[in-house]
């Protein structure tokens, strides 16, 4: 692949290379879907999206209706498997948000919602398994931790409080696998969808027996694991007649959209480290091994037998911005924007911005955001701007544990809805991680990386089009010193509030 250019844009249909990749991204806010030539741009004329969004609760309610996803990805093929493509799409690829999962019946059908990896129901469930298993242990077989992010105690959380759901349910799955068995007739579990559970030996690619059994289901309830390498040819005919331009491609089984999104951006090994900001947030960095030992505020997810994605989410960025949007009152004529991009200054609160708990470093599913150092005087710009600093923060905590393993990676590109709409904040986080920040600007970045994936095997030999990108922001000197003050706050008040 070609380092990160500031090449973009679509190409003609007629000057594009084959074979292409009908790309498809399942998102928090919505389904997604593109054509991609063998050199990774987007090809002319395609692109189509189908809003939804998550039903939440006060309970730690988070779900998706998932038979409406599948019609949401049949409208996405009818609009772009059209016959102008005929015999030049190679693949299907697709991705979902991490840790999804619905119980399936006998006969295909979803007997449950799609529970979403923001549903923090099972708490009680979490704590439970942290008294059973070593959770050291587990973490350094899976990569995970014990966190209702995960399916174990999803799993279990369902058995005890649903058990007539639950003895329906004779698969598990996630989103993207039932996508591919409504409409493909086949499906399988991408090795990093299957490490995202949070069940699977990081090791051997293998379910885990005592994570499953934990989780109260048999490993055959769940889906055969397979590698990028390995794609879905054996499709129903239905595919061929009703998408005749989809006739001899290969269906790619579904990933985690964290290592999409670590691919569309360029961070593909330990060179680069990717921040992803959107809704939820991550640090992640791609390696080429199996790392040893891992520190306990990470995460370490299979991607196939030789790569492996190293990093840490952040649930509540996005959310952190339209929670600012929806309650806190800025100056006329301020905007969230502007606030980032003043000087830092001693009357922002000090804030946990865990809106909807905390997954890394401390894995604490109950946190819930903490302002602190709040007076009569403390104005709405001063609260955005404690909030976007608490953000930052909580990238740089997962930052200073990914070194402790990859190194200090030289490039951090930022991505995400949240990098777009509020730019400034890439120069909160630059100066919080005290390393420069490269703004990704290639839209769709996760889908870009979703049909990377795919040409990894369809046109391995072929160049790729880096992503553009945008002006590299450096820390400001002079603020070193007020974030290392913050950041230390922050682990007070963490310490004495969370734990």
């Amino acid at each position: 692949m070609s380092a990160p250019s500031d090449r973009g844009g679509r190409v003609p249909l007629d000057r594009a290379q084959g074979p292409f990749v009908l790309a498809l991204d399942i998102g928090s806010t919505g389904s997604r879907g593109d054509v991609y030539d063998a050199a990774g741009q987007p090809v002319e004329g395609n692109r189509h999206k189908v809003p939804h969004a998550f039903a939440a609760g006060g309970d730690g309610t988070s779900v998706l209706d998932a038979d409406a996803v599948v019609g949401e990805v049949e409208e996405i093929l009818d609009a772009l498997a059209v016959s102008r493509l005929a015999g030049r799409v190679g693949g299907v690829a697709i991705d979902t948000f991490a840790s999804s999962l619905v119980g399936v019946t006998a006969d295909g059908r979803a007997c449950t919602p799609c529970f979403t990896y923001a549903d923090s129901r099972c708490g009680a469930q979490v704590v439970a398994l942290r008294e059973e298993l070593d959770e050291a242990a587990v973490h350094q077989r899976t990569g995970t931790r014990l966190h209702s992010s995960y399916l174990a105690p999803r799993l279990r959380w369902l058995r005890e409080t649903d058990p007539e759901t639950f003895r329906q349910a004779r698969r598990w799955i996630s989103l993207g696998e039932y996508v591919y068995l409504r409409l493909a007739g086949v499906t399988a579990a991408g090795t990093a969808t299957a490490a995202w559970t949070g069940l699977l030996d990081r090791r051997t690619g293998a379910w885990d027996p005592e994570l499953v059994a934990a989780a109260g289901v048999d490993v055959e309830q769940l889906s055969e694991v397979r590698d990028p390498s390995a794609p879905l040819r054996d499709v129903a005919a239905s595919v061929a007649s009703r998408w005749p331009a989809l006739v001899g491609a290969a269906w790619f089984p579904a990933v985690a959209d964290g290592l999409s999104s670590n691919v569309g951006v360029g961070a593909v090994d330990g060179s680069a480290m990717a921040a992803s900001a959107a809704t939820s947030g991550a640090m992640r960095v791609l390696v080429h091994h199996v790392p040893d030992e891992l520190p306990s505020g990470l995460w370490c997810y299979r991607v196939d037998a030789s790569r492996s994605l190293l990093g840490g989410a952040v649930n509540d960025v996005g959310r952190a911005v339209t929670w600012l949007e929806s309650t806190i009152r800025l100056a006329a004529g301020a905007s969230l924007d502007t606030v980032a991009a003043a000087e830092p200054g001693p009357g922002a609160p000090l804030v946990l911005p865990y809106f909807s708990g905390e997954r890394a470093t401390g894995w604490a599913a109950n946190a819930r955001a903490t302002l602190t150092g709040v007076s009569a005087a403390t104005t709405g710009s001063e609260v955005a701007r404690g909030v976007l600093e608490g953000v930052a923060i909580s990238y740089a905590r997962i930052a200073d544990q990914l070194r402790s393993v990859s190194g200090p990676a030289s490039t951090i590109l930022a991505s995400g809805r949240v990098a777009q709409d509020v730019p400034s904040f890439l120069q909160i986080l630059a100066d919080v991680l005290a390393a420069p920040v490269v703004p990704v600007t290639t839209k769709r970045a996760t889908l870009r990386g979703t049909a990377l994936l795919a040409l990894e095997v369809l046109a391995p030999d072929v160049e790729r089009v880096g992503p553009a990108v945008g002006e590299t922001l450096t820390p400001v000197e002079g603020r070193a010193e007020y974030y290392r003050g913050r950041r230390e706050a922050y682990q007070g008040l963490y310490a004495a509030v969370v734990g």
